[in-house]
């Protein structure tokens, strides 16, 4: 098979610049191979590439095809159990991050006995990841601030699973636990002033806006993470927000990815529990995409 007799008949489902794209994507990351090894005419046995494209012709996304996706530079595993990582979140990721980054530029933090918390073995900072899936802001989060302590939560095993492999994969420490941020009984058992910073990319999109979407996420990527009812899309901020304001430090940061259409309401939401600093920040393209905001 050759790189055209890949990718074109993928234009079936994709335009012809995306089915070139897809079809590099599998030959670089499921095989190693450059454009320019393509170009020198190397490609993988047929054998290999039929039931790949057949699965692609069939709609499934790429990245369950080849079970892997690139996130801010690094591969985590997916699989149709967790979400695949978007670029819009990485930039929840930054953002975070940054925060982390600022910090430092203070100078190092030296404790009231004048010893550095790092050399007594102790962390920075503590970070809670809400609905982590395939861990990607976990992980990132604990590659990039390796002062801080990440813990992740998510409801399914599945995920968590993929998630714990992942951390694997980019040599991190994150603690993984299964739970359901839904439950009242979190509430009663939230930790005080555990965490500097808890962040989220829950569920946010309304059974409404399926007709709106692409087939080859509403067919195969998990509805549990993607999907909040008609007549409550705050459902996971509400709930996330309301075992933030127990377990965040004073002074402690809550980040969301968000849906635009509701930051609005979400913005309100939080004013009306008492956050402040509350902001809004756009994605790439240009859409609200992200909010901070302060306990």
């Amino acid at each position: 098979m050759t790189y055209q007799e890949l990718w074109r008949p993928l234009t079936a489902v994709y335009d012809q610049r995306e089915a070139q794209s897809v079809a590099r994507m599998v030959l670089e990351m499921r095989f190693g191979l450059t454009l320019a090894d393509v170009l020198c005419g190397q490609m993988p046995d047929e054998c290999d590439l039929r039931p790949i494209q057949q699965r692609l012709l069939a709609g499934e996304p790429v990245q369950y095809v080849i079970g892997e996706a690139e996130f801010g530079g690094r591969r985590f595993r997916v699989a149709p159990g967790v979400l695949i990582p978007r670029p819009e979140t990485y930039e929840l990721c930054l953002w975070v991050s940054n925060r982390g980054e600022r910090r430092e530029e203070r100078g190092e933090r030296i404790d009231n006995r004048g010893k550095r918390r790092e050399e007594r073995g102790e962390k920075e900072e503590s970070i809670l990841d809400i609905g982590t899936g395939s861990g990607c802001i976990a992980c990132t989060l604990a590659a990039e601030l390796p002062e801080a302590e990440v813990t992740a939560w998510d409801i399914s095993e599945e995920a968590l699973a993929i998630a714990r492999e992942n951390a694997r994969r980019t040599h991190v420490h994150v603690l993984f636990e299964q739970a359901d941020i839904l439950d009242p009984r979190l509430i009663a058992a939230s930790p005080q002033n555990r965490y500097q910073v808890i962040v989220s990319n829950p569920p946010y999109i309304c059974q409404k806006e399926q007709a709106t979407m692409e087939h080859h996420v509403l067919d195969h990527e998990p509805h549990l993470a993607l999907f909040v009812p008609d007549d409550d899309p705050l459902l996971f901020y509400r709930a996330i927000a309301r075992y933030a304001s127990l377990s965040l430090t004073p002074g402690g940061s809550l980040y969301f990815e968000i849906n635009p259409l509701y930051a609005t309401e979400l913005s309100a939401l939080l004013s009306a529990m008492s956050y402040h600093d509350i902001a809004l920040k756009n994605d790439q393209f240009g859409k609200p995409r992200m909010i901070k905001a302060t306990r």
